[in-house]
């Protein structure tokens, strides 16, 4: 089975969908950020503060090209990943690509909700938040268009609804892959 690399903007599910696909599918789950904090010792905001952006997107650049190396896992990427060097073509070479979508003011709410510190987005209010958001999503919805695949995720507000989603995105899936049988069920 080919890998699955899920992609979106921060907030969109990407770890909270990419988990659930895994167990149904009964492979291992990455977050490229944990990754990247297990080989570092440090976190993903450490890392901004001590090397910049640009440090950070060469050291996101090369843990990409280790991680998705792997083979039959689902690989959820940063926000930013796909949009930075030849990280989209690379991914879409290597896996199934999927762009998890959300509109602007859903990711502004799942990011408000959230207890993970954003270094791009720490500090701002919510219509600063809102607008960062959109401003971003112009210049970066071009790379998550390259996906080989789109699942809207707008609505992922309860468990039932995550179960949905891994169900459907299995389902987008299933011509590309050979899924395993029996067990990993929903």
């Amino acid at each position: 089975m080919k890998s699955i690399i899920l992609i979106g903007y921060m907030g969109s599910g990407k770890t909270t969908v990419g988990r659930q696909l895994a167990l149904s599918l009964d492979i291992q789950f990455y977050d490229l950020d944990w990754y990247i904090e297990m080989r570092y010792h440090r976190t993903v905001a450490q890392i901004f503060a001590e090397k910049g952006e640009a440090g950070f997107r060469e050291i996101e650049r090369n843990m990409l090209h280790e991680a998705a190396e792997f083979q039959d896992i689902v690989l959820s990427c940063g926000g930013g990943t796909p949009c930075f060097f030849d990280n989209m073509d690379y991914m879409n070479s290597l896996a199934e690509t999927v762009y998890l979508k959300a509109t602007p003011e859903v990711l502004a709410m799942h990011l408000k909700m959230g207890k993970i510190e954003r270094p791009l987005i720490k500090g701002k209010t919510e219509e600063e938040l809102l607008q960062y958001i959109k401003d971003s999503l112009k210049v970066r919805e071009p790379f998550y268009a390259k996906a080989k695949h789109t699942l809207d995720v707008t609505l992922l507000d309860d468990s039932d609804k995550i179960k949905t989603s891994v169900q459907l995105l299995r389902e987008i899936l299933a011509p590309s892959l050979t899924l395993p049988r029996g067990g990993g069920e929903l």
